[in-house]
């Protein structure tokens, strides 16, 4: 019999996001294919599948011990987030007859189910850095007899979920510094720096409406500026590597002596990147907008406003609750008046006083002939919103009159006194 080869070793994963990958996260169920394309009638020991998921860091250091001595010191650190080994083809074999535990795959396409669940734990996002890496994988290994094994590997992407709707990540942040610049061949003086975001949670997209003020009262010439700040850092053997990486920025115009500048909701756009990595205890990705002034010829005066990359948007209920809190506040923080608006004047309604009594007049009368009755939800509809009756001390329905005697007999007034 001519064996025939392995054309094809390929998985396929059976839920794609818009963008054709696999996407998922903690808890869901991952299924997919294991393909196989073969030329000929081929026995096969077993088709293995490894789905594994671990973060990893690595990074080297040189030192020196002593004169002309110097050694290298590597770092590394590994957490396992998944493991999982199912057998598709082939099981159990006796050793005696071992020919009698294989399978033998006929010319054509063949395909193989495999699922498993992840775990219902928090697990990190995936994430490519420097000096470390999120990977999550399925692998796998088509075994023969007297043959290396054939293996494929494909990746697949987890996103632990971080919803930015949530009240810490909903509140504002907001900052002040001040600086003084001192030099003795020319006269110098404050700089001062204001600024304000309106919650500390972000997807990516979004954009970044910043709030500030900043007064210079220097003899330099100063430019406000502001740049979103990535910060990745890894941890081994007790030991911390950071690498800080920009990510986007802005530039305001320059500040002449005496002069101020207001930005009132300037926009920073946020560029497709990574989600914030908060629970991973060797990988964390942070994020801050970095509010500064660049003062040629001195360290720059800057407020780091810290943010949380999400991956869960803003739902439309919350944006305009957050909008109108944000501008309250911020009316507030800038000194602006917030006094509110008075209410409409009585005598500007469209409706008098008279036309009022007549309606009412309308509703008390009532015949037995028949006539149709006003019903009374036209009036409450039409005076919902009118003002009560005028003050009045001299009853404006007074009691009929009886003529029985040189004495007229009123009703007592009973209206309170002024």
């Amino acid at each position: 019999m001519v064996l025939g080869k392995v054309r094809v070793l390929a998985i396929c994963f059976d839920s794609l996001n818009e963008n054709n990958l696999p996407v998922f996260s903690g808890g869901d169920l991952v299924s997919g294919r294991v393909v196989v394309e073969v030329t000929g009638d081929v026995r096969v020991k077993s088709l293995d599948i490894t789905a594994r998921g671990v973060a990893k860091v690595r990074w080297t250091e040189s030192r020196n011990s002593g004169t002309n001595t110097a050694y290298t010191q590597n770092y590394t650190e590994e957490v396992e987030y998944l493991n999982h080994y199912d057998t598709l083809i082939g099981g159990e074999r006796d050793e005696d007859s071992p020919e009698e535990g294989l399978t033998v795959l006929h010319a054509g396409l063949h395909e193989f189910a495999f699922s498993f669940n992840l775990p219902q734990m928090a697990l990190a996002t995936s994430f490519e850095g420097k000096h470390g890496s999120v990977r999550y994988w399925v692998k796998a290994e088509l075994h023969r007899p007297w043959l290396l094994p054939v293996r494929v590997k494909k990746e697949f992407i987890v996103f632990e979920h971080i919803d930015i709707n949530t009240p810490l990540l909903l509140a504002p942040q907001a900052g002040t510094k001040e600086k003084t610049l001192c030099c003795w061949f020319c006269a110098s003086g404050p700089i001062s720096l204001s600024a304000k975001i309106e919650r500390k949670g972000y997807t990516p997209g979004e954009s970044i409406q910043i709030f500030a003020e900043v007064e210079n009262c220097s003899s330099r010439v100063v430019v406000p500026k502001a740049a979103l700040y990535q910060t990745q850092t890894f941890f081994a053997k007790g030991k911390g590597k950071q690498i800080q990486q920009l990510v986007s920025n802005l530039r305001g115009d320059p500040l002449l002596q005496g002069k101020s500048q207001s930005w009132e909701g300037k926009l920073l756009k946020i560029p497709p990147v990574s989600p914030s990595i908060l629970d991973c205890p060797i990988i964390r990705v942070e994020y801050a907008l970095v509010v500064y002034v660049d003062i040629p010829g001195g360290l720059n005066l800057s407020l780091s406003l810290p943010l949380v990359i999400g991956t869960i948007p803003l739902h439309s209920c919350t944006t305009r609750t957050s909008s109108i809190s944000s501008n309250c506040s911020t009316v507030n923080w800038l000194g602006l008046s917030d006094r509110p608006e008075a209410p409409p004047c009585y005598s500007d309604l469209a409706i008098s006083e008279s036309h009022r009594r007549d309606c009412l007049q309308g509703c008390d009368r009532s015949d037995g002939e028949g006539e149709n009755q006003g019903s009374l939800l036209t009036y409450i509809t039409e005076f919902r919103y009118l003002p009560p009756p005028l003050y009045s001390e001299v009853d404006p329905y007074p009691d009929p009159v009886e003529a029985s005697g040189a004495a007229d007999v009123r009703r007592p007034n009973t209206y309170p006194s002024r």
